[in-house]
């Protein structure tokens, strides 16, 4: 195994606020990066924003603004909602940075000395929305733009085009040399059958008709396309060909102990499964390892969009819940790599039967027998004693395994789902030894097994839930008097560290929600009410 990662989201378009589809994808790298950095590897996470094209000009001109001062004030959006959601990135990059900016003019004049990029003419079908050409049999007998189906107009224009005929054969080899580049398989296969076999047409990578977008240095009527420009990012934040120290780069890209892994959407699969590498390939430079697809976070009536409507914007949702009841949502009820649909309902039953019922309880449940029968302090662990301290304690050893190969895998939610298996299981313990009974039969020794048994798992659990949850674990260690030395995850290996701390009975971690009142609460955000 790798022992540094670099882990990515896709840069967002500010073409208006961010909603809860861009939440989802950062959220979940945010859990992998926080979980390696528990670990103790060195981990580097990026994200940022897309900020040139056409889209971005003419909205900055119905706004009576520059398109530079229409895209600050949109960035400022996205850092709040990072900042309110505990997202932990080490860098933003912003594609209208100078960093970034020399590092793409650097790309394109490489690209073009070698032969890569020639001057061309692109005659189609143009749509402005997705600012994309199409053909003739992409846009059909109604001319719709086959990606956001609105009507796309004829257009011609002087453009470069990279050559991806030159770099096909390689990018093919790759995949068979690297059958785990693209997650899920199926993605894979569709980037083979739909795209390449029918024939991958040369790139179009400037364009004539609008200005906002990094200037080509040998022609500067020419503007960077937009793919070309914001795929570059992953390497201009780490300094690549514009800063004189190349130590982070070194260290991130070209150090093959570093493990990249590129997180992205199901509808830009196609730029960096195919394009991106050829870029890559182009300038001499190491290929990520993994291109994890995940699933589209929908609404009843379909894809998430600004365009339509169907957008919910999650800052209302954690102003209300919380943050980590957000969070909790978004990595667990939607398994990473499949599409899910953000439904009230779910919401709140999730918040409730996980995280108030299960989670919430059982700590509460803990703490006031410990109080009860041992006077608030949690006895020392003593090993097997009860009939059914075994099967506990294997599950729990066990959930730490399943949690880190999950987790490493990029199955996230599969992880949570291991630990709460822990948590109910820990739950049916309560029913089986039945404490009280224990106490009226005077079995003070299986009572104190039970009761440490029961912290224990509860420190396990919290541990393990620190990569997803930023506020409830730090509350149940400090009810639990779980001390700074034992709060660090490597403890987490070792069953029976918690014995002697004195507990601290608090408020609910999670406060159930009333169906009746969250839900329509919920609903009227989704229909922007």
């Amino acid at each position: 195994m790798k022992n540094r990662f670099y882990i990515t989201t896709p840069i967002y378009y500010p073409s208006a606020k961010l909603h809860i589809g861009h939440a989802y994808c950062t959220t979940l790298c945010d859990v992998y990066a926080r979980f390696r950095r528990l670990q103790g590897y060195e981990t580097y996470f990026l994200t940022g924003a897309d900020e040139h094209g056409l889209k971005i000009e003419r909205n900055a001109e119905a706004a009576g603004m520059t398109p530079q001062a229409f895209v600050d004030q949109i960035i400022l959006n996205f850092q709040d909602l990072w900042k309110r959601l505990h997202i932990t990135n080490d860098d933003f990059i912003r594609t209208t940075d100078e960093r970034h900016e020399k590092t793409v003019q650097t790309l394109f004049s490489n690209m073009l000395n070698r032969g890569d990029i020639y001057l061309g003419k692109y005659e189609g079908w143009y749509c402005r929305h997705e600012e994309a050409f199409w053909t003739d049999t992409q846009v059909g007998n109604e001319h719709l733009c086959p990606e956001c189906h609105r009507p796309v107009e004829r257009a011609e224009e002087e453009t470069y085009f990279f050559k991806t005929s030159k770099y096909v054969d390689q990018l093919l080899a790759f995949y068979d040399q690297n059958p785990n580049f693209i997650t899920p398989i199926s993605r894979k296969n569709e980037m083979i059958n739909t795209f390449i076999k029918p024939g991958l047409a040369d790139l179009s990578v400037s364009r004539t008709s609008f200005t906002w977008g990094i200037p080509v240095n040998e022609n500067p009527k020419h503007v960077v396309y937009v793919w070309l420009d914001a795929l570059s990012n992953y390497i201009s934040a780490l300094g690549y060909a514009n800063e004189k120290d190349p130590a982070l780069f070194n260290k991130f890209w070209t150090d093959e102990n570093t493990e990249i892994i590129h997180v992205i959407g199901a509808d830009i699969t196609r730029f960096h499964a195919i394009y991106w590498p050829m870029f890559l390939m182009s300038e001499g430079l190491r290929l990520p390892d993994r291109e994890f697809v995940h699933g589209l976070l929908m609404m009843k009536d379909g894809k998430m969009s600004k365009s339509r409507g169907n957008v919910i914007d999650p800052l209302p949702l954690i102003e209300r819940y919380g943050v980590d009841a957000v969070r909790y949502y978004l990595a667990r009820e939607t398994v990473f790599g499949s599409d899910g649909v953000f439904t009230p309902e779910q919401f709140v039953e999730r918040t409730n039967v996980d995280l108030a019922n299960d989670f919430g309880n059982l700590l509460n449940r803990t703490v006031s027998m410990i109080d009860k029968y041992f006077g608030g302090q949690i006895p020392r662990y003593e090993g097997i004693v009860t009939v059914f301290d075994e099967d506990l304690e294997n599950l729990a050893r066990q959930t730490v395994v399943d949690y880190e190969n999950k987790m490493a895998n990029l199955e996230i939610t599969d992880a949570i789902m291991s630990v709460f298996s822990l948590v109910s299981a820990t739950n049916k313990y309560i029913d089986n030894t039945q404490p009280w009974n224990l106490k009226k039969a005077n079995s003070e020794r299986e009572l104190a097994s039970v009761m440490n048994h029961l912290a224990n798992c509860l420190y396990v659990a919290a541990t393990l839930l620190q990569s997803v949850l930023v506020e409830a674990p730090k509350k149940l260690f400090d009810q639990l008097g779980v001390e700074e030395d034992l709060r660090v995850y490597d403890r987490v290996h070792q069953f029976g560290v918690l014995g002697g701390q004195h507990v601290h009975k608090g408020d609910p971690l999670f406060p159930r929600l009333d169906a009746t009142v969250e839900v329509p609460f919920i609903a009227s955000l989704m229909q922007g009410k």
